[in-house]
């Protein structure tokens, strides 16, 4: 039986010189562009729509402007997740920051919707490898309860910049469908600090062993498929409010966008929320989740039955909160079941899961309005299968918890 390894000591003495927040703050911002590719067009969706009506099929592909991104980064970021973990985190966010710029910016010149329709393919294509290299560098960084409130801390600002995007979008979509475009520039100001200020993480300087004995390290499938099968869900779980609340309150024949945004507002103080209160909480993911999904679940139930506005933004207000618990839970979870040899593939592969259930959502939900006759049915329907998985992961949460990989010593 081979001797156990010993356990890391508290100085490293090449572990990454993280001082300050600027590193942190380099992350959030790094992760947040994602979120703007995914939001900031929908205001002015409608001005490109009358400039390209004259193409043939611009009723369909125009909206796939906004969705297509989504679709790439979920088909391409354990790819990404390969890459950042053969040539290196830190070299591939700078690269795909600077190029996230280029191609985001791109539909500033460009006069023809399938070009500008390739371009967003490559957006999407840079966004995967963004979002798999900051948080792949979040878990290099970071350890323990810091590293936990660094993930949360993740999910708050993706959903706080949701809501500023969007904002941004329309303001900006006043002077014409192509000035949103602009803000893709951001990446060339990041890239240049991240390259500076961003440190190497390497694996002596981690405290991490690569022995893995005879031959190549196998990748750990089994602990991941189940989480990234469940995180899919969870996605549809996280995005049905922020995509069809405007719809649920169209059908109660409220069509102010005034109201529409406040009620959206509202929903996303309610994800931040969460997420605070996750960083409050201790002990073991796993075995949270069957509770975390029961806020979801029954936020979607009160949704369901809502027939009016107080009611159906309380249902709102009540899932938000379980998405803002949910989300970081996940992520936390997979994150402590990779070591570093794996982090890259691992959150590669986890991030795919998120933004494929990003995707499918709306078609979930309008394969159920097909089905039941009506959106509120279909959400409730949600909210029952949510149940459903949370009574599932119930005693699957009590069995003893896998081995996880030795992790390093709490780094602030």
């Amino acid at each position: 039986m081979p001797a156990p390894a010993a356990p890391p000591t508290r100085h490293h003495p090449g572990l990454p010189a993280v001082r300050g927040r600027l590193p942190a703050v380099l992350l959030m911002t790094g992760s947040c562009l994602p979120v703007l590719g995914a939001v900031l067009l929908a205001p002015v969706l409608p001005r490109m729509q009358d400039h390209f009506e004259g193409v043939t099929g611009s009723a369909a592909l125009v909206p796939l402007v906004l969705t297509v991104p989504a679709l790439s980064l979920a088909l391409l970021a354990p790819f990404a997740g390969v890459v950042v973990d053969r040539l290196g985190r830190k070299r591939l966010l700078v690269a795909a920051t600077v190029l996230y710029a280029v191609f985001g910016t791109v539909p500033l010149w460009l006069d023809s919707l399938h070009g500008i329709l390739l371009s967003r393919v490559l957006v999407g294509v840079a966004e995967a490898a963004i979002m798999t290299a900051c948080t792949t560098l979040i878990g290099d960084y970071y350890s323990g309860r810091v590293r936990d409130r660094y993930l949360a801390l993740q999910t708050m600002c993706a959903s706080a910049s949701a809501t500023l995007f969007f904002v941004l979008g329309g303001a900006l979509g006043a002077a014409g469908w192509r000035a949103p475009f602009w803000l893709y520039a951001v990446g060339l100001l990041l890239a240049p600090v991240m390259a500076r200020a961003l440190p190497n993480p390497t694996t002596a300087g981690l405290g991490v062993s690569t022995d893995s004995g005879p031959g190549p390290r196998p990748f750990p499938v089994r602990r991941m498929a189940g989480l990234c099968l469940l995180t899919v869900f969870g996605a549809v779980v996280f995005y049905t409010v922020p995509v069809e609340m405007s719809y649920l309150l169209d059908d109660l024949d409220v069509d102010s966008t005034g109201v529409i945004g406040a009620v959206t507002a509202v929903a996303s103080a309610a994800t931040v929320l969460g997420s605070v209160v996750f960083t409050r909480l201790t002990g073991d993911p796993r075995r949270r989740l069957p509770v975390l999904l029961l806020p979801c679940a029954a936020g979607f139930l009160v949704m369901g039955v809502a027939d009016g506005l107080p009611l159906l933004i309380a249902g709102a207000v009540l899932n938000c909160f379980g998405t803002g618990l949910l989300l970081p839970s996940l992520l936390t979870l997979a994150m402590s079941r990779l070591d570093y040899a794996d982090r890259g593939r691992g959150i590669g592969l986890w991030t795919a899961a998120f933004f494929l259930g990003e995707f499918v959502c709306p078609l979930v939900l309008l394969g159920g309005k097909g089905a039941l006759g009506s959106l509120a049915s279909a959400v409730a329907l949600l909210g029952f299968v949510t149940l459903t998985v949370s009574a599932v992961l119930l005693p699957l949460a009590r069995r003893t918890a896998v081995p996880l990989p030795r992790q390093v010593p709490e780094q602030r």
